[in-house]
């Protein structure tokens, strides 16, 4: 079941005050970016907002569900939460959890940034102690190691 335009056009009308507000169509919903970052989706006429540790109590306290897009899935950590209707109903309030939203989204951002940026420091890490292991101070040079197993190769 796909949203229906209504539901999309109410909901960016409601966040007008986020600003730099784009959404873009996936699958059978649409995304909901705030300056490029994703921070929410709307599925099935539901509106669905980024959570984390710090957000996700709060929506659970309000009876908000995870996201599921398959309901036979076994239930599994949920990063978006449904918003709750009184919230929908006030701009000014959806606008703010919008907020906490784009925080946690861009938080996210910068973690696996971060974490990329650390695995690829252990990799260079690594590949330089990988190639300090293979010469040996006063040992040939690879060229020339090279060129020393060539010449003890017996000919056919």
């Amino acid at each position: 079941m796909a949203i229906s335009e209504q539901f999309l056009e109410y909901i960016l009308e409601q966040l007008q005050g986020l600003g730099r507000l784009t959404s873009r169509r996936m699958f059978s919903g649409a995304g909901l970016y705030s300056d490029g970052l994703f921070f929410g989706l709307l599925y099935k006429d539901r509106l669905y907002f980024k959570t984390d540790d710090s957000t996700r109590p709060e929506y659970e306290a309000r009876g908000s569900e995870g996201f599921r897009p398959r309901p036979n899935t076994s239930r599994v950590s949920m990063r978006y939460y449904t918003v709750p209707a009184d919230v929908l109903e006030d701009s000014q309030e959806l606008v703010k959890w919008a907020r906490q939203a784009v925080a946690v989204a861009l938080a996210s951002e910068q973690a696996k940034a971060a974490k990329k940026a650390a695995g690829k420091s252990r990799q260079t890490k690594a590949r330089a102690g990988k190639a300090r292991r293979k010469v040996a101070p006063g040992a040939p040079t690879s060229t020339a190691a090279t060129a020393t197993k060539r010449r003890a190769k017996p000919s056919r």
